[in-house]
């Protein structure tokens, strides 16, 4: 995961991961944890095509801290300041995953037994969508990963391009977040405010509609259209089951809140 979650930040700028430092700090030499700890990172640098070409390491509180590099062509990164008003709002996969399985593990919900290794899954082994983020070099317009929550970090979006956003809440892919724990409004926080997911949330114009539909059926990943972006004035809002609008907070994890 200590890597993973760097790759997903080059896979949302359509970047091609190549390189990674890894910088540690370690309180006692455990020779099983360290082994273990480099199998894992030599395995996801290898599932990805990425060199490990350095690093340093020295006593103390445990700190694992990796750089890593990528290359993008000229003027084709993807940034979080180019959705305009009428392109769509797309997010790969089933974002929630992860914040149920932290649930789970907090003793605030009991998922179900054939749900629950998956969740857990996603929050230990999150999977960087780098073949994704690289087919969306032509058709986004914006993009970024969800690791503090699809509101929060759609937040961003909007801000850096100065657009609003409607979601509609019948296409969150809610089902199998309620699946997976029975409570309808436990799925909606997952899916909405959990983070540490790394799929990737981006805009498309509409005229890339089954362009980029057909991306998932080419890379075997799950797409869902849950609304478009608007003028500015109009603010983050959702249009529930019932056809209403309401406003939304563009909710997720602060790192430096209380």
């Amino acid at each position: 995961k200590t890597l993973a979650v760097n790759v997903s930040d080059l896979a949302a700028m359509g970047a091609q991961p190549r390189w990674v430092v890894l910088a540690a700090s370690l309180p006692a030499p455990d020779e099983a944890w360290i082994a273990a700890f480099a199998r894992g990172f030599f395995a996801c640098s290898e599932a990805f095509g990425i060199d490990v070409i350095g690093g340093d390491t020295t006593r103390g509180p445990l700190n694992l801290c990796p750089t890593i590099f990528g290359e993008v062509p000229v003027g084709h990164a993807i940034t979080r300041a180019g959705a305009r008003p009428g392109d769509d709002l797309w997010v790969s996969g089933a974002p929630g995953r992860a914040a149920l399985g932290l649930a789970q593990l907090r003793g605030e919900t009991e998922l179900a037994d054939g749900n629950r290794a998956d969740c857990l899954a996603a929050l230990h082994r999150p999977l960087p969508r780098v073949a994704l983020g690289l087919a969306l070099r032509g058709p986004a317009s914006s993009m970024l990963d969800v690791s503090d929550g699809l509101l929060g970090d759609l937040g961003h979006i909007l801000e850096q391009s100065a657009v609003g956003a409607v979601i509609s809440e019948e296409a969150l892919p809610l089902a199998p977040l309620q699946a997976a724990c029975g409570d309808a409004a436990l799925a909606f926080r997952a899916c909405t405010a959990g983070g540490d997911d790394y799929e990737l949330l981006f805009t498309a114009p509409a005229a890339h509609r089954a362009e980029v539909g057909a991306l998932a059926g080419q890379l075997g990943v799950p797409l869902h259209r849950i609304g478009a972006i608007t003028p500015p004035d109009q603010g983050l809002r959702l249009r529930g089951h019932d056809g209403q609008l309401r406003p939304l907070a563009a909710r997720g994890y602060d790192h430096f809140g209380r």
